[in-house]
This record gives C-alpha cells, sequence and structure tokens, in this order.
C-alpha cells in the first residue's frame, strides 16, 4: 500500500512537471476561464448563473481527453511497460497512477475557478453544493475514463490529436456551455446527450435523478474496456 501510495505521489510531482499536463490542465483552461467569462458575461449577464458548470466542463473535457491520453501513449507505447514487466510491477499500476493524478490536478483547477469566478466576474455559486459535487466528480470520472480508453488504444500521437479532438469540439459546442443548447437544431439536441459532457452540465446546473445513474453507467462500460484492454497488453 505504501508503494501504491508512493507511486500516486510521484506521478502528481511528474505531473506537476509535464509541460503538457501544465498546458492542457492548468493554462489553457485558467486562460480561456479569465478570458471567455468576461465575454459570456458581457453578451447574456444571465451567463453568471451557469458559468461555474460551464468553465468546470470545459477544464475537465481538455485535461481529460488532450491531457491524459499522450502520457498513457508514452507509458504503455513505449519502453515503460517493459520496465514494469522486468520489475514485476502490474501493468495496471501505470493507468491507475496517471488516473487518479489527472483526477487530482483537474478537480484542483475546478476548486479555483469555483473560489474566483464569484469574486471576479459575479458569477452565482450553484444551488446545491452537494448535487454540484457530486455531478462534477461523476463527470470528471466519466471523461478521465474516456481519455483512458483514448490512450491505451491510439499508439500514434498525431492519430490521437485528431480523435481527441473529434470528441473534443462537439463535447463543447452542444454540450450548451458555449451557448444555450435550445438554440441548436432539435436533432443536435439529442444528438448532443450522445457526450457525457451535455449530461454532466445539465447535472450541474438543472439536476434530474437519472443523470448520475446514466453517467455512473457509462463509467463502468468504460472501466470494463479498460480492463480489456490492459489484460491484452499485458500479455504482449
Amino acid at each position: 500500500m505504501k508503494a501504491f501510495m508512493y507511486g500516486i505521489v510521484l506521478q502528481f510531482r511528474l505531473d506537476i512537471r509535464s509541460k503538457t499536463m501544465l498546458v492542457t490542465c492548468y493554462l489553457v483552461p485558467l486562460i480561456f476561464f479569465f478570458f471567455m467569462s468576461g465575454i459570456f458575461i458581457s453578451v447574456d449577464p444571465s451567463a453568471k448563473n451557469t458559468l461555474i458548470p460551464s468553465m468546470s466542463v470545459f477544464v475537465i473535457t481538455m485535461s481529460a481527453l488532450i491531457g491524459l491520453p499522450p502520457s498513457l501513449i508514452e507509458i504503455y507505447g513505449g519502453e515503460v511497460k517493459k520496465v514494469y514487466k522486468a520489475n514485476g510491477v502490474p501493468v495496471y499500476l501505470g493507468i491507475v497512477t496517471q488516473f487518479i493524478s489527472s483526477f487530482l490536478h483537474t478537480f484542483i483547477v475546478c476548486l479555483i475557478i469555483f473560489a474566483v469566478a464569484p469574486i471576479a466576474f459575479g458569477a452565482q455559486l450553484p444551488n446545491n453544493l452537494l448535487t454540484y459535487f457530486c455531478s462534477l466528480i461523476s463527470l470528471l470520472f466519466v471523461t478521465l475514463a474516456i481519455g483512458c480508453v483514448l490512450g491505451l488504444l491510439i499508439k500514434s500521437q498525431a492519430k490521437l490529436t485528431m480523435i481527441a479532438m473529434i470528441i473534443f469540439l462537439p463535447s463543447i459546442m452542444l454540450s450548451g456551455i458555449m451557448f444555450p443548447a435550445t438554440m441548436l437544431p432539435e436533432f443536435l439536441q439529442y444528438l448532443a446527450y450522445v457526450f457525457p459532457a451535455t449530461i454532466g452540465f445539465k447535472a450541474m446546473t438543472a439536476f434530474e435523478v437519472w443523470h448520475l445513474p446514466v453517467l455512473w453507467a457509462i463509467y463502468a462500460v468504460l472501466c470494463v474496456t479498460i480492463f480489456v484492454i490492459i489484460r491484452l497488453k499485458s500479455r504482449d
């Protein structure tokens, strides 16, 4: 257990020094937050009501889909996996420590937005903090799991970037964080629910009972997928 905790702490420290993690998890999301928040509110003053969830969804999607997968490619697509095997380290350790580290970094940025938005932009705090944070954490788990699947399945960095953007852009544009989803054509409003970001944003802004079970059902399916991929990679 001590070795496992040491691995998590080590990965957390390594990610702090990682330029990819710095850019995708901290720099770009926070710049987007400070730059776009003022624009959103000046265009639509009612955006203050959903500013915190909107920016949190952007942070989660950016970090999990753009920041996490390249790190997994380095672990499972290079020499690190061979080092794991040679030293008797379980193959799954890399993805577990990376998942937890990414979760912590992303959650820290979400907390920064939660604390700063009301002061800097007069954003309204969520009405129910319990359902808000449960929804945020659920979305974070699901989106990180998607990032893990991408990082495990795709071996080429160029192909990974393309596929990640194919998921990232619709998640942002259709979820309702940039503009009200009701402005979209009806078929796109239904298509948006294919992306967990839409369900997560709805759960954080207008919580309904079915939101969390759906997110955790998706997470369970993704976990099974990750388990199967890891088992196959352990035989290589």
